[in-house]
């Protein structure tokens, strides 16, 4: 029957705790029944309470995609590829050095000169005056000489055209005008020498 009174309560549980303390044999026997209880709730509950590998965020793994489409893999940084900085800056490209007057270069501006002032109104025509400087300009140049008016050319002064710089492969002349100075730029080109510029000055 079970026990119904305090007092009997009391009587059972001096007897359990009393149990222990009877022999030696009983006491190590108590102890490696407590050890094994405490081992075997410490080992339970933390695996009750973990939360499964896979499900929400806690267990999620983070991927990294390695460039260039290689698949993703678990725990590698993507690589980075740096250009590496120019340790020395280039060189400047260098400068024209002078040299004395080629005599090409000398002819061909003379006889542009004299061509650009030898138009004469109502004795010679547009087409007349073009050929003449045709021979000794440039391809890409002459185009624009087809839009100048010689009629309002200024007469060139009858003095040699002088030399105002001169390098390897091209070089500037100066031409008197009667109102300026005409400057002609003279350079070696596949097609030979020829005025490649013209500008008047004053």
């Amino acid at each position: 029957m079970p026990i119904r009174t305090n007092r009997g309560r009391a009587a059972v549980y001096r007897r359990l705790w009393g149990w222990p303390l009877r022999s030696p044999r009983h006491l190590v026997a108590t102890i490696v029944g407590v050890v094994v209880l405490v081992t075997t709730i410490s080992v339970v509950i933390p695996n009750a309470i973990k939360p499964r590998g896979g499900s929400g965020t806690a267990g999620a793994t983070s991927t990294t995609t390695k460039p260039g489409g290689g698949g993703s893999q678990i725990g590698v940084l993507p690589t980075v590829t740096s250009t590496p900085l120019p340790t020395k800056a280039p060189s400047p490209t260098a400068a024209p050095s002078s040299a004395p007057v080629n005599p090409n270069a000398q002819l061909v501006a003379d006889m542009w000169v004299d061509a650009f002032g030898a138009y004469q109104p109502g004795k010679t025509t547009k087409e007349q005056w073009l050929a003449g400087l045709e021979p000794h300009t440039s391809d890409e140049k002459f185009p624009a000489l087809e839009s100048v008016d010689p009629a309002n050319v200024p007469a060139v002064v009858d003095q040699p055209v002088k030399a105002i710089k001169s390098f390897t492969d091209s070089a500037e002349f100066e031409a008197k005008l009667e109102d300026g100075r005409l400057i002609v730029t003279v350079a070696k080109l596949p097609e030979g020498w020829v005025v490649t510029e013209w500008t008047k000055v004053g």
